[in-house]
C-alpha cells in the first residue's frame, strides 16, 4: 500500500513516499487514482495503522512524498493544490518532487 516510509532527520518528520513512474495524463481515471492513492495514504496516518507499525514516529509531523517520474499536467497539479491545501488542516504536509528519466 504506502511505497516507502522513513524518518527525515533534518525536519524530523514521518515521510511517506509515493511514487508515480508513468508518464501523466490528465484523464478523469488517472485523477481518481491519484486521489484513491492519497485517500489511503491518509487513512494510514490517521486511523491508528502508522501508529501501530512505527511507534518510534507516531509524535512527529507528517510529509507525503508524490516522488514523479515525469512533470505533472495542470489537471494534477491542481489535484495535487487541492490535496495539499485540505491536508495542512490536518498538519500533513504534501510535497511533489520531479526526476525526469
Amino acid at each position: 500500500m504506502i511505497d516507502l516510509i522513513a524518518h527525515d532527520p533534518k525536519t524530523d518528520e514521518a515521510v511517506l513516499v509515493m511514487r508515480e513512474q508513468e508518464p501523466w495524463d490528465d484523464s478523469n481515471e488517472r485523477l481518481f487514482h491519484l486521489q484513491e492513492r492519497f485517500n489511503a495514504y491518509v487513512s494510514f496516518l490517521l486511523d491508528g495503522e502508522f501508529v501501530e507499525l512505527h511507534p518510534e514516529l507516531a509524535h512527529k509531523r507528517a510529509r507525503i512524498e508524490l516522488r514523479c517520474a515525469h512533470m505533472p499536467g495542470a489537471r494534477v497539479i491542481d489535484l495535487l493544490t487541492q490535496i495539499r491545501d485540505q491536508l495542512a488542516h490536518q498538519e500533513i504536509d504534501v510535497q511533489v518532487i520531479v526526476k525526469e528519466t
